[in-house]
């Protein structure tokens, strides 16, 4: 009687270990790594994109505050201009009121009350001979020689003005631009944590390479904005 031939059974267990030496497979952990990557580049543009809106933000309230304080000045100037000419108008008026009622010496009180910066074009007005020259300006107001510094301030001021506004403007388009960069990195965050979640591997990859792509896009947009 023959001794019966043993035969060695290996479990099942361990044939499928030998198939598959890992629970999760090589490019499994390809996948999870590239998701944690994806996950860990988006949160740092995105807080980089959310400090950006912050710091423009800030430019804009500071270029429209200044902006304000200046047009104020401007108004001020301005206020200034328009009674100093009143006062110009006055005293001209009296003074031609004394000049045509032959008072002399009471224009001559009004004259010497003219401000300095009126005399110039006081002078230069007389200098047509209004009195006898039908062609001369009507008044001393109406000279080129009449010239306000107030006024001028005034528009000094207002371009100036002018242009600490558009300098708020273009600081507040920046801002929603950086804004605009963070749904971006919105969406890469949802696609990249997303995929963690799923087991079907094509799906997987579709989830990581959209994400991917709009992490690019967004990278590359915000590389076109200034930095504040």
């Amino acid at each position: 009687m023959g001794v019966p031939h043993a035969h060695a059974h290996v479990p099942h267990e361990l044939t499928e270990r030998e198939e598959h030496p890992s629970a999760v497979s090589r490019m499994e952990r390809r996948l999870e790594l590239g998701a944690v990557l994806l996950l860990s580049i988006t949160t740092v543009a995105t807080a980089w994109s959310g400090y950006q809106a912050a710091r423009w933000s800030g430019e804009q309230s500071q270029h429209y505050a200044r902006a304000s304080a200046v047009r104020v000045k401007a108004q001020q100037q301005n206020t200034a201009a328009g009674q100093l000419r009143i006062d110009d108008l006055l005293y001209f008026d009296e003074w031609l009121n004394a000049e045509r009622g032959g008072d002399a010496k009471l224009a001559k009180v009004y004259e010497r009350r003219f401000r300095p910066a009126f005399v110039p074009a006081f002078r230069a007005w007389i200098a047509q001979k209004p009195f006898t020259n039908p062609d001369a300006v009507p008044g001393p107001l109406y000279m080129p020689e009449y010239r306000s510094a107030e006024a001028a301030a005034a528009r000094r001021l207002d371009v100036q003005a002018d242009g600490l506004y558009e300098t708020g403007t273009e600081a507040k388009s920046n801002d929603d631009r950086y804004i605009l960069s963070t749904v971006f990195f919105a969406a890469v965050l949802f696609f990249a944590g997303i995929s963690l979640r799923l087991a079907w591997r094509p799906l997987r990859t579709f989830v990581l390479g959209l994400a991917t792509l709009m992490l690019l896009a967004g990278t590359l947009f915000v590389a076109t904005l200034p930095v504040a």
